[in-house]
C-alpha cells in the first residue's frame, strides 16, 4: 500500500481497487493525513468521511466542482445504489439534485422537467404528482408559481374538478378559496373570479357554506321528524 501511496496522488488512489480493499478506518487514515483532502473546507470534508464511513465511492464527488451540499445529495445517491451520473454534475444546484435523487428513489424520471430549467420548488411538486400518478402535464407548466402547482396537484390528488381554478390568472390563495368549496359542495360559481381577491372569495364561500349547510341540517331535521313520526304511528 505505502508504495501505491508513493506513486499516486490521493485524488487517483481513492479510484483504484486497492484503496477499495482497505478498511474504513484505513481509508479515513490515509485521507485525513494527505494534504488533498486539505483543498476542501469542513463540511466537503464530512461528507467524505461519511462516505467512506458507509463505504460509498467517495471519488465520484470528492472533487471541488461539488459544494457540500451536491456532495450530500451524491452520497445519499450512493449509499441507496441509485445511479447518481444522472445527477452528479456540477451544473445542477444541490436543491435541484435533491429532486432528481429522490425521483430516483420512487423510480421516477424527471429529468425531462429538469431540463426545461423548472426551478426546484417546481420540480418538487411535479415529482411529488408524478408518485401520486395525477396528471401532472395540467400544471408543469412555467407560468405556474410554485404555491399555484401546489394547489392544483393537492385538487387533483383529491379529486377536485380542478379546471374551475387551474387557470394562472388565479393566485395561490384565490385557488385554495376555489378548491376548498369544491370540497365543501358550495357552488364556487359565484365567486370563481380572478377579479376578485381572495379575502372576498373567503367571505363569499363562508356565507355560501353556511347557506348549504343551514339547508343539508334542516333536511336531516325533516329526515328525523317523519321517523319519529313513524315510530309513534307503528307502536
Amino acid at each position: 500500500m505505502k508504495k501505491i501511496y508513493n506513486n499516486l496522488n490521493i485524488e487517483n488512489l481513492i479510484k483504484t481497487n486497492s484503496f477499495k480493499q482497505l478498511t474504513a478506518e484505513q481509508k479515513k487514515a490515509l485521507i485525513e493525513n494527505s494534504q488533498w483532502f486539505n483543498q476542501f473546507n469542513k463540511d466537503q470534508q464530512e461528507e467524505i468521511l461519511k462516505g467512506l464511513e458507509n463505504n460509498v465511492n467517495v471519488s465520484i464527488y470528492a472533487k471541488e466542482d461539488f459544494d457540500w451540499f451536491q456532495m450530500w445529495q451524491i452520497r445519499l445517491g450512493l449509499e441507496k445504489n441509485l445511479d447518481v451520473s444522472i445527477y452528479a454534475k456540477s451544473k445542477y444546484h444541490g436543491n435541484i439534485m435533491k429532486e432528481i435523487r429522490e425521483g430516483l428513489e420512487d423510480n421516477l424520471d424527471i429529468l425531462i422537467y429538469v431540463k426545461s430549467g423548472f426551478s426546484e420548488y417546481q420540480l418538487k411538486e411535479i415529482r411529488l404528482g408524478l408518485k401520486a400518478n395525477v396528471d401532472v402535464s395540467i400544471y408543469a407548466k412555467k407560468e405556474y408559481h410554485f404555491r399555484q402547482m401546489r394547489e392544483i396537484r393537492e385538487g387533483l390528488e383529491a379529486n377536485l374538478d380542478i379546471s374551475w381554478y387551474a387557470n394562472p390568472q388565479y393566485n395561490y390563495m384565490q385557488m385554495k378559496e376555489i378548491a376548498t368549496g369544491l370540497f365543501t359542495k358550495v357552488d364556487v360559481s359565484i365567486y370563481a373570479n380572478p377579479n376578485l381577491d381572495y379575502k372576498k372569495m373567503s367571505e363569499i364561500r363562508n356565507s355560501a357554506y353556511k347557506e348549504y349547510y343551514d339547508e343539508l341540517l334542516e333536511k336531516i331535521r325533516k329526515i328525523n321528524r317523519e321517523r319519529a313520526k313513524d315510530n309513534e304511528q307503528n307502536t
